[in-house]
C-alpha cells in the first residue's frame, strides 16, 4: 500500500521528496489545488471517501500521515 501511495504522490509532484518530507501543507508544499487532485486519486485508487471533516493539514503534512489516513479510513469502511 505504502508504494502504491509513493507512486501516486511522484506522479502528482515529481519534484517533491516524499520520503523525507514532513510538512507538505505546513512549509506550503502543496496547495489546495494539489490536495483535491490528491484527494480524487486516493479515493480512485484506495477505494475510500475522504470527506471535509478529513481534510486537516495533520492527515496532509506527510506520506506517513496520508498513509494511517488512509488505513483508517479503510478500516472504518
Amino acid at each position: 500500500m505504502r508504494e502504491e501511495l509513493m507512486e501516486i504522490l511522484r506522479e502528482q509532484r515529481p519534484d517533491v521528496d516524499f520520503e523525507v518530507e514532513q510538512a507538505l501543507i505546513d512549509d506550503e508544499i502543496l496547495d489546495s489545488f494539489d490536495i483535491v487532485s490528491l484527494v480524487s486519486e486516493l479515493n480512485d485508487n484506495f477505494d475510500i471517501a475522504i470527506n471535509v471533516d478529513d481534510l486537516l493539514p495533520e492527515n496532509f503534512n506527510s506520506a506517513d500521515a496520508m498513509l494511517e489516513l488512509i488505513q483508517k479510513l479503510q478500516e472504518e469502511g
